[in-house]
């Protein structure tokens, strides 16, 4: 088994409580309705912390019609998430899993640093490519900016 970690930092002048709102605690309401094209439902298995399953289940036409992701630790004071990707069509017969950390943090400006780091953890000798996690930051950096600029656009939303 081979384990390959990456991590990212994007700014935003959305506060991090709201971001976390948003894209962390109502993902599974927000993300279908501003994404329809892409995501056509997130379904909760468990009461949102530890232990719990989230099944994202893409729209008709899409390359992977579900993942699970299952949530390791929700720390909504530090907006901090720690998740694994488990199960889902696509790339899963090469990676055991995928854990991923995301953190929020406050800047003087009122705005956020928000920092993601992925961690794959492939089967066998299997390498994964560079265009393969351009590919997977790119989804991940889209679904951050319709969100982004959703609350840009509403600024009551998730206050």
């Amino acid at each position: 088994m081979g384990v390959s970690s990456y991590s990212d930092e994007y700014s935003s002048t959305i506060p991090p409580a709201r971001l976390f709102k948003a894209l962390i605690l109502d993902s599974h309401n927000l993300i279908p309705k501003l994404m329809p094209l892409a995501i056509q439902s997130i379904e909760i298995s468990g009461d949102g912390g530890a232990g719990t399953i989230r099944q994202i289940n893409f729209a008709e036409g899409s390359q992977v019609k579900f993942i699970k992701n299952r949530v390791d630790e929700l720390d909504e004071k530090n907006f901090s998430f720690k998740y694994s990707l488990i199960e889902g069509d696509g790339m899963m017969d090469k990676l055991e899993k995928i854990s991923y950390e995301v953190k929020f943090e406050s800047t003087a400006d009122g705005g956020s640093i928000n920092k993601m780091t992925s961690t794959y953890y492939t089967k066998g000798d299997f390498v994964l490519t560079e265009e393969e996690i351009k590919a997977g930051k790119e989804k991940a950096l889209a679904m951050y900016k319709v969100v982004e600029a959703y609350l840009l656009q509403n600024p009551d939303a998730y206050a």
